[in-house]
């Protein structure tokens, strides 16, 4: 038996579950981001859950695509996305290959490596706003589509894998709708969270957009 500590890596099995047992199930996990300037942990606080094909808040709602392909293949992969042409977004793969789903990390606490953290994010004012948001994790931690599939299970060496961590006990985790969702897939409650974090960001809810007269 492989003695499990805070600082051992998540197993691909631990991903291979349905995507609304992982996602809750992330936080307080341990995310690390090895970069060429030293590594940066981030302990996650916030994220959401998306369940692919039948799911029409999911980018793989209408099939598979060469955007959204990593959603479809092994668990424990990132999936990062580019939105509104700014922004980079991170996701893990969850669930069977072959039927997409993935966990958005929308939130988390810097642990290891603020000033790299902060070199990124000047514009945050306290630390707790350097990885306040999907956008904000992504680039505090230098994520960008050159990540897209890489293997968070691969264990040393790849620059992107998750640990163990202190998983959060079931009565300080919260639900939710997920932010800017809109349609059919504003009635899900996917969205979960550490009670009281001050690190998760503010909800909101979707707005739509204006056509341009």
């Amino acid at each position: 038996m492989i003695e499990c500590t805070d600082r051992t890596p998540l197993p691909r099995h631990f991903f291979d579950r349905p995507v609304l047992e992982v996602a809750p199930d992330l936080l307080g996990r341990t995310l690390v981001r090895t970069t060429d300037d030293g590594p940066i942990e981030l302990r996650l606080t916030e994220v959401e859950a998306y369940a692919g094909e039948v799911d029409p808040g999911s980018h793989a709602f209408r099939g598979r695509t060469a955007r959204n392909a990593v959603m479809f293949g092994p668990p424990g992969h990132a999936y990062v996305y580019f939105t509104y042409g700014m922004w980079h977004c991170l996701n893990l793969v969850v669930g069977p290959e072959g039927r997409a789903g993935g966990v958005l990390l929308r939130a988390g606490e810097i642990r290891v490596g603020h000033e790299l953290a902060r070199k990124r994010r000047t514009s945050a004012r306290h630390d707790r706003e350097l990885a306040q948001g999907p956008a904000r994790l992504a680039t505090a931690l230098d994520v960008d589509r050159t990540l897209d599939g890489t293997d968070a299970c691969a264990g040393p060496g790849s620059p992107l894998s998750v640990l163990t961590g202190s998983p959060v006990a079931a009565d300080r985790v919260r639900s939710g709708p997920r932010t800017g969702v809109g349609g059919d897939g504003a009635v899900h409650p996917w969205r979960f969270w550490i009670d009281g974090d001050p690190t998760v960001s503010p909800y909101r809810a979707h707005v739509p957009r204006r056509r341009k007269s």
